[in-house]
């Protein structure tokens, strides 16, 4: 390659060249990694057909089994565990408007995860295109839609696990009942619905200054800092809302 920018030193031509080199390295790596977790072996079956329920006609709670958000066709579905309910040592300001503005700071949707799911919302009708999306959080389904409904998501599929064990038995929540911010794949295979990877990075420990980066992949916000002289840097977070 032989691409250069108007007034570039030798010198940052040079340093350019060599980081190139670590990002083509990079994207072997991704696409490595891409391939090894595709060729997973079989996952063990779910443990029960879980019961979730969503808002229906009218706003009314309806049941829907996770085997039922498997549409034709399309035999994986890819679940994010929104914490709603926020950790409880999370202290960022929570709604300034809003049905959710009532509520308790700790009975409130996690800032992080609003952000995140802000992005995800754009994304979902394409997702959808190809696998099954959906949203789950521990909070009643009504409070989850009046949320949504505030924000402005209009694309995600957005259930509540308020009646089940999905989110103990896959990592989602703590024995304490703590929400953890974990993705899960699942795979239908046959007439088996199998665990086929969660996001279990979430869990590894990290090297001093690092951002767990579970599922960094897939947002769009911290990559964009990343492609910054700042970086993601250590002293900001996600809001619910800006000055």
């Amino acid at each position: 390659m032989n691409i250069t920018f108007a007034g570039e030193s030798a010198e940052n031509r040079a340093a350019r060249d060599q980081l190139l080199q670590q990002e083509i390295e990079l994207r072997r790596a991704t696409e490595a990694v891409a391939a090894a977790r595709r060729n997973l072996p079989l996952g063990a079956p779910i443990a029960e057909d879980y019961v979730f329920q969503e808002s229906g006609a009218g706003g009314v709670p309806t049941d829907v089994k996770l085997s039922e958000l498997f549409a034709p066709g399309k035999d994986s579905l890819v679940i994010y565990n929104f914490m709603f309910p926020r950790s409880a040592e999370d202290d960022r300001a929570g709604p300034t408007g809003g049905r959710s503005a009532r509520l308790p700071l700790f009975e409130g949707p996690c800032p992080s995860c609003v952000a995140l799911l802000d992005q995800l919302d754009g994304a979902a009708e394409h997702v959808s295109q190809r696998v099954n999306f959906a949203i789950v959080a521990k909070a009643p389904i009504t409070r989850i839609a009046a949320f949504a409904q505030d924000r402005g998501w209009r694309k995600l599929r957005l259930l509540s696990a308020a009646g089940n064990n999905f989110k103990r038995d896959y990592k989602a929540e703590n024995a304490d009942g703590s929400q953890m911010p974990m993705l899960a794949v699942f795979h239908r295979d046959g007439d088996t619905i199998r665990h086929f990877w969660s996001s279990e990075m979430l869990y590894a420990p990290t090297d001093p200054e690092q951002d767990p980066r579970h599922i960094g992949t897939i947002e769009p916000l911290w990559n964009i800092f990343d492609f910054t002289r700042d970086g993601r840097g250590t002293n900001w977070h996600e809001q619910l809302s800006y000055s």
